[in-house]
């Protein structure tokens, strides 16, 4: 059933503020509209609140009744969320609402990304700052921008703004678990412009589209083999070529840098009359890459349909392209030594867009040790440069070590286990979360996430357990009266 009123579902008011997000279109880079109706929010509460000048969101809550000696909490979340949807969707992130429904227990986006990778977070920070029955110091609400595009609301943020010296991120995605660290990365661009020439004489124009992966999200679920289109279908196409030379006129996949690419296409110029064999060829493929990706990626297929053209990649331009997309690394490079699985450096081909007259391409690069992610990312300049491609890295961010005698997570462990009867887990993430970037900005600051549990993040499909959000924010609550 589709769900209209979120605030019937328990506890109403984290629901509630999580419909108004839903409600309120907030790509990365456009989070402008709900930053200023939240800023208005606080106005109405009487709450101190300020935009800094990279355009992250500042709430102050005052401490309760007696406890304004209590050390102040930072609570952080992002407003940003990945806007993914499947291709025959209509949806439109820039003003369409998202449209979860209920379904045995979960919250779940069917056709697009359901954004509870961070809204849940930011959720329940405004539930705590609304909230006046509760047991707290002084609170510092941080709500940044930027984070899913590449960090720049946490990487803009001004020193000597935060006077907490703790901070609870709520952007993890496992119920019962407490997270310590977090892989760092940047990211490697590459440009090269193109030479267009005209389709051949005697070939037709068709278009070859691999579809029905699972996607995910790059770096939590990149040690699953789950399929890359873009790498599947440069694949095919790179053996299709042997066999059955075509001229390339576009290639097309993926749409985030931090999203496994679900599907990509290809329009090519073949000669006259070859569909039928292009169509067995294919055939044969998705044959073989099914048995391959086995129960990770059930759902791939090719299909082959005519198209029209209008020019085509010049043909070294096509030999470069395919030849250094298909030698591109992608997935996991190394698992950690020091953190038992758990992946320390990975790289994900988000995006690629290939035409006559240019191509661009995107890899993100993650690792727990900075040293690892540049030398991922330094490997695959190499390889673009090589053909005289441009390749450049860019928004390298820090990672966030984990500190096992901190005292906010003894403090955390201790709430769960008092009110859960069980014991929590401590985990490292190969994600990039923004405590890294924050402690750097703020040495010294004890820093633990936790969240609830959430599946699917940055793929259409996204659902959140709602039992799970009932206990987060219980455990919240407990935590910030425990400060002392």
């Amino acid at each position: 059933m589709c769900t209209t009123d979120l605030g019937t579902l328990s506890p109403s008011p984290v629901w509630t503020h999580f419909a108004t997000l839903c409600a309120i279109p907030r790509a990365s880079k456009q989070e402008a509209v709900l930053r200023d109706h939240l800023l208005a929010w606080a106005g109405q509460l009487a709450l101190s609140a300020t935009v800094d000048a990279a355009g992250n969101l500042i709430i102050k809550k005052p401490a309760s009744p007696g406890s304004e000696h209590v050390p102040g909490v930072v609570l952080q979340a992002h407003l940003d969320m990945v806007c993914q949807k499947n291709a025959d969707m209509s949806h439109d992130f820039s003003r369409d609402p998202i449209k979860p429904v209920l379904r045995d227990g979960w919250l779940v986006a069917e056709e697009t990304t359901l954004g509870a990778d961070n809204g849940i977070g930011v959720a329940l920070i405004l539930a705590v700052l609304e909230d006046a029955s509760l047991t707290h110091g002084p609170l510092e609400a941080l709500l940044t921008v930027d984070e899913e595009a590449g960090m720049g609301g946490a990487r803009g943020l001004p020193p000597g703004v935060l006077a907490g010296r703790m901070m609870l991120n709520l952007d993890t995605e496992a119920w019962g678990e407490f997270y310590l660290g977090c892989a760092g990365g940047l990211d490697v661009n590459v440009e090269r412009a193109g030479r267009a020439e005209a389709v051949p004489p005697g070939h037709d124009g068709c278009q070859i589209v691999l579809r029905g992966l699972r996607g995910g999200h790059s770096g939590v679920n990149i040690h699953e083999e789950r399929g890359n289109a873009i790498k599947l279908l440069v694949r095919v196409l790179h053996d299709l070529n042997r066999s059955m030379p075509f001229r390339l006129a576009t290639l097309v996949g993926g749409t985030a840098r931090n999203a496994l690419p679900r599907e990509a296409r290809a329009n090519l110029a073949v000669p006259a009359g070859s569909m039928p064999a292009f169509q067995r060829l294919l055939d044969e493929a998705q044959a073989m890459l099914l048995d391959e990706l086995g129960d990770a990626d059930p759902g791939l297929m090719l299909e082959l349909a005519p198209c029209s053209l209008d020019a085509v990649l010049a043909l070294d331009e096509q030999r470069i392209w395919l030849a250094s997309l298909h030698a591109a690394p992608h997935g996991v490079r190394r698992m950690s030594r020091r953190v038992q699985g758990v992946v320390e450096t990975s790289n994900n081909l988000g995006m690629v867009e290939l035409k006559p007259s240019s191509g661009s391409c995107n890899f993100m690069v993650r690792s727990l040790l900075s040293s690892g992610s540049l030398a991922l990312a330094d490997e695959i300049v190499s390889l673009f440069t090589l053909s005289g491609t441009r390749a450049e890295c860019a928004g390298f961010y820090p990672g966030w070590s984990p500190n096992p005698a901190s005292p906010l997570l003894a403090l955390c462990q201790s709430v769960y286990r008092r009110d859960f009867a069980a014991e929590s887990r401590v985990q490292v993430i190969h994600a990039g979360l923004e405590c890294g970037i924050i402690g750097a900005k703020y040495p010294g600051m004890d820093i633990v996430s936790f969240g609830p549990t959430i599946r699917g993040v940055h793929a259409p499909g996204e659902s959140v357990e709602i039992a799970s959000v009932e206990r987060c924010w219980q455990l919240l609550k407990a935590i910030l009266a425990e400060v002392h």
